[in-house]
């Protein structure tokens, strides 16, 4: 089974957002960045639970500069066969999913797996879109696979419970809580991960319909209103009012 996991950097939950001066970006200064939580706790583990299964290689794949070599060295710890960065800047969703599935088509792998989401963005569109550029089929939400031969039975979120689907190799997964748990790079792992093969290579890509003109925070929160649960009326006064709800 070869199997290949994309793989991205994210600030750590824990970060203070702060913007650059002209508020296109992330001020990353002192920022502490981590691999992105739903690729390695869930798609990547999941991929290295099947090769210990049935046999194979898992590598990962990552858009980006030298910068990233630390999260992918962290993916080789933790079990990954070998790595491919691919030295291009991540601009948006479109253009890392074109990137991906052009490094991925020549190298005939059985399943393709992203986590459901990266934290910083949120977005859930790389696993769709590589799907598309490959021609493969696409399996959203997973949270549970059993594989047998060629056939991947898929139990995925869906909107007021779960699906289950069946779907032959190769395919594109995109892996959410509970299709895997946690594994923590243990000491031979972490040693092992710096003779494990990384190669850089170069991408021309430019794809993508839209550009980032600038980011806004969030309000700062108001003051708590503290109101008698006797005084109902005021409290349907504020809530029609001021936050609007009703």
């Amino acid at each position: 089974m070869k199997q290949l996991v994309c793989i991205s950097k994210t600030p750590e939950t824990t970060t203070k957002i702060k913007l650059n001066a002209d508020q296109s970006a992330l001020d990353q200064d002192g920022v502490n960045f981590i691999l992105n939580p739903y690729d390695e706790w869930y798609a990547l583990v999941r991929a290295i639970e099947l090769k210990e299964a049935v046999g194979g290689n898992v590598t990962v794949v990552n858009v980006g500069d030298a910068s990233n070599d630390v999260v992918i060295r962290k993916a080789l710890a933790i079990g990954a066969d070998d790595a491919v960065r691919i030295d291009a800047e991540p601009k948006n969703a479109m253009m890392v999913a074109k990137t991906v599935s052009d490094y991925a088509k020549t190298a005939g792998f059985d399943i393709v797996y992203c986590g459901k989401e990266s934290i910083d963005y949120n977005g859930s569109q790389v696993g769709a879109m590589i799907a598309e550029y490959m021609d493969l089929p696409y399996v959203g939400l997973g949270i549970h696979m059993e594989v047998e031969g060629n056939t991947a039975t898929i139990k995925r979120d869906i909107e007021g419970g779960t699906e289950t689907v069946k779907v032959n190799t190769p395919f594109v997964l995109s892996c959410a809580k509970g299709m895997a748990e946690q594994r923590i790079p243990n000491m031979r792992g972490i040693m092992m991960s710096k003779r494990k093969p990384l190669e850089v290579i170069s991408s021309e890509v430019q794809v993508g319909h839209t550009t980032v003109q600038s980011y806004k925070l969030p309000a700062e929160k108001g003051a708590i209103k503290m109101i008698d649960p006797d005084n109902m009326e005021e409290l349907v006064r504020l809530l029609k009012e001021e936050a609007k709800v009703l």
